[in-house]
């Protein structure tokens, strides 16, 4: 009978999300999570194998944290809870956003997470590629805004000003007339306002009878 494992997945997860909260991605490593969790590197190799194995850890558990609604009925109702109860979980762990991007898990909560939102995308009729479109611009969207909100230089600091705002509106109107416009309406819209606003957009789309292109 082969010995009991000393740590489960979840307690590695959360070790690893600490540690990149805390300290950043580049703070993540075999060494640091041994120390985190009170063992030795070489332990570790007995439940990770390399850094895409460490960098699944921390998306694993930011999605374990998202919890899903219960199925409304509505389908467009459904997907608007799913894409902001992910928006929020995933802009309290702003360093892991590059690795929801771009990794990819077949743990049970990043499976748990696109089975439910391709569960209520699936009740708008859609299927096959129009069912895959849809899924992939909708978490493509969740992912991306929050990203874009969190690095973009244009946000309001703490005290409500940024420099940047100023050198952005200093531009020559004639050449950028429209970044200059965005630059004044990015200093005032808050980060809930323009969430809202941008996931009409999505399931404006999603509604529309054309639905997709992508089968002809």
């Amino acid at each position: 009978m082969p010995p009991k494992a000393k740590f489960d997945r979840a307690k590695l997860q959360d070790a690893a999300l600490s540690i990149v909260d805390g300290q950043g991605l580049q703070a993540l490593s075999m060494r640091t999570l041994a120390a985190a969790l009170g063992t030795g590197p070489m332990t570790l190799y007995n439940y990770v194998r390399d850094r895409s194995d460490l960098d699944a850890l921390v998306v694993e558990a930011v999605m374990s944290k998202v919890r899903l609604p219960r199925e409304s009925g509505a389908w467009q109702a459904d997907v608007r809870a799913i894409v902001e109860a992910t928006w929020r979980t995933v802009r309290r762990h702003p360093n892991v956003i590059p690795l929801a991007l771009t990794r990819r898990t077949l743990h049970e909560t990043t499976l748990e997470w696109a089975e439910a939102l391709l569960r209520a995308l699936a009740r708008s009729g859609r299927t096959g590629v129009d069912l895959l479109v849809a899924f992939r611009t909708v978490s493509g969207f969740v992912m991306g805004l929050a990203q874009a909100q969190l690095a973009d230089p244009l946000s309001p600091q703490e005290d409500g000003t940024n420099p940047d705002v100023k050198r952005a509106q200093a531009l020559a109107a004639e050449r950028f007339p429209r970044l200059i416009e965005i630059a004044g309406a990015a200093a005032k819209v808050g980060a809930d306002k323009e969430f809202r606003a941008g996931l009409d957009i999505v399931m404006a789309g999603l509604c529309n009878e054309g639905k997709s292109d992508a089968r002809h």
